[in-house]
């Protein structure tokens, strides 16, 4: 996915200049620049933090060429759904079209030496979830614990937190937050 020229679109469809984004942002029109030509490659943090500008959640980033219209079933299979991941990390989203959803579901697989990224994420709301397989490292607030195959988390999403794998094989977590992020 070409996301420098996804990022572009969005923008200027929001008729935003670089400059203007980049202020709201708090970065410089440069950073901005690079990330749409591809130079620069954002971590999800930072690519969340760029996306809150214009505003737009990352599952709309990601998923916006997909088909929109609403879908009332409970089940979903497993093409359909979404990776609205990056910098390696997948995030398969569940529910994506569910109207009015409320919460966000994922299966997040974390190859070996994958994270979140040197910024701690930071947004409004709660989030939890389960190590189904691999070691995890969660760092939240000045806590930090590594987590193996059954061990979960649940903490204020507003406290700076950030997710590593520390082992030599994919990690799997099966995650939620509300409200939805993604």
């Amino acid at each position: 996915m070409d996301i420098g020229a996804r990022l572009q679109w969005i923008r200027k469809s929001k008729d935003l200049s670089q400059r203007e984004l980049a202020k709201r942002v708090g970065v410089t029109n440069s950073t901005i620049s690079l990330i749409e030509q591809n130079k620069v490659s954002p971590s999800v943090s930072s690519l969340k933090k760029v996306l809150d500008g214009i505003p737009i959640s990352l599952a709309d980033f990601f998923t916006l060429d997909l088909d929109a219209e609403a879908r009332d079933t409970p089940f979903y299979s497993a093409d359909e759904l979404p990776d609205v991941g990056s910098n390696g990390i997948h995030y398969y989203l569940v529910g994506q079209h569910r109207p009015q959803r409320q919460m966000c579901i994922l299966r997040e697989v974390m190859p070996p030496g994958t994270d979140t990224g040197e910024s701690m994420l930071e947004h409004d709301g709660e989030e939890g979830g389960v190590v189904v397989q691999g070691e995890v490292e969660v760092t939240v607030g000045d806590q930090v614990r590594v987590l193996r195959a059954g061990e979960g988390y649940y903490f204020e999403s507003r406290i700076p937190h950030r997710f590593r794998n520390v082992s030599d094989e994919d990690a799997v977590i099966f995650s939620a937050n509300t409200p939805a992020t993604f």
